[in-house]
């Protein structure tokens, strides 16, 4: 750190990492000091990364072995701005397994090894893939740099293509839309428990309104109130009206899904009368809910989001850009969706159809999108 504070020549060609990962408190001395040489960064292992490239001469080359985390999400963004200024990838390796590379840290996520150059013209990434460390199964990519970071993408996601035919380019036209194109938005719930606590309550009472919780969505019902430890209510006042939406259909996605689950994504929809006649909505922060404007969503369009959303395609894309099991509202608005016009129509086909098997589902936007 010294050195880059007083000394800013680069003084080393080549640097191998295998860095520690922790998270950085965002009060912690270590966060102070890397911000003063420019680093704004939530982990160790990002940090030492950023630090290396700083040190490095042009064209010196840097390979770490790190987890996939800071590929896409909100809080690596600063990082992967940085990373793309300061150098070009020349090379990823993605391990498939979870838990093999970090098992000493408990670290279950994906990891990758990445070759980086300093001040290099970007060119063509070459992509690689293996199921361990032993790459007995090893298979060889090369992507151009608009496949791998998208030219639009204001957040530097880093996608890591796992064949010649994951590219966004590939993606059929009818599913190429923005969430500004559909005209819908999506955020993080807003209710925050432990911030909101004395206004929660167990069961609804006179004077409060629902709180959803993941917990509350199985398959495609709502189970409200449910007994569990999570409140079922929230206090509609003053203190409370600014976190709560109106009442309406919404189609919400769950932040966290478990290791074991076979979607990382998983969309349901809020419909009205599952409520009564409560008049407004909350929504914990551990869900994402798309909205219009903070308002309800047409029902073949909530319906439409969700059938989408719940797709093995769409699955299959979010992992190409997430090394972890967190679905953030971010990784939401830089997907590409169909049209809107699509989607309702999408939605009213899934209302007509009674239940949906996830092969229904898929044959079904297969059709859509001529996947």
């Amino acid at each position: 750190m010294n050195s880059l504070q007083f000394n800013q020549a680069g003084k080393f060609t080549h640097a191998l990492l295998n860095p520690p990962y922790q998270k950085i408190r965002s009060d912690s001395l270590h966060r102070t000091l890397l911000r003063q040489v420019g680093i704004e960064t939530v982990n160790l292992y990002s940090a030492f990364v950023a630090l290396t490239l700083l040190m490095m001469v042009q064209g010196g080359q840097v390979v770490a072995l790190i987890p996939r985390s800071f590929c896409n999400g909100p809080y690596y963004r600063p990082f992967r701005e940085l990373l793309l200024k300061q150098a070009a990838i020349r090379h990823i390796h993605l391990f498939g397994s979870r838990s093999k590379t970090f098992k000493s840290d408990g670290v279950l996520q994906e990891n990758v090894i990445v070759v980086l150059e300093r001040g290099s013209v970007q060119g063509d990434v070459t992509i690689t893939h293996s199921t361990d460390g032993r790459f007995a199964d090893m298979v060889t990519h090369r992507h151009p740099f608009s496949q791998v970071v998208r030219t639009d993408d204001s957040e530097y996601f880093i996608h890591v293509p796992t064949s010649s035919a994951n590219n966004e380019e590939d993606m059929p036209p009818a599913l190429r839309h923005s969430l500004d194109e559909v005209a819908i938005q999506v955020s993080t719930g807003p209710v925050v428990d432990f911030r909101l606590k004395e206004y929660l309550r167990n069961a609804p009472e006179v004077g409060t309104v629902p709180l959803l919780y993941p917990t509350h969505f199985t398959g495609e019902q709502i189970v409200w109130p449910k007994l569990s430890k999570k409140p079922n209510a929230i206090q509609c006042n003053v203190a409370t009206e600014k976190w709560l939406y109106p009442s309406g259909f919404y189609c919400v996605v769950r932040r966290f899904s478990s290791k074991e689950e076979a979607r990382r994504i998983v969309a349901s929809v809020v419909y009205p009368e599952a409520f009564g006649g409560a008049e407004k909505l909350g929504f914990e922060n551990h869900l994402n809910v798309f909205h219009e404007a903070k308002q309800g969503l047409p029902k073949a369009l909530a319906y439409g989001l969700a059938v989408y959303l719940n797709t093995t395609w769409v699955d299959e894309r979010f992992r190409r850009s997430s090394g972890h099991t967190q679905v953030n509202a971010t990784d939401l608005r830089v997907m590409k969706y169909p049209s809107r016009q699509a989607l309702m129509a999408l939605g009213e086909w899934a209302m007509c159809s009674g239940a949906l098997t996830q092969g229904v589902i898929d044959e079904q936007v297969a059709e859509l999108g001529e996947l």
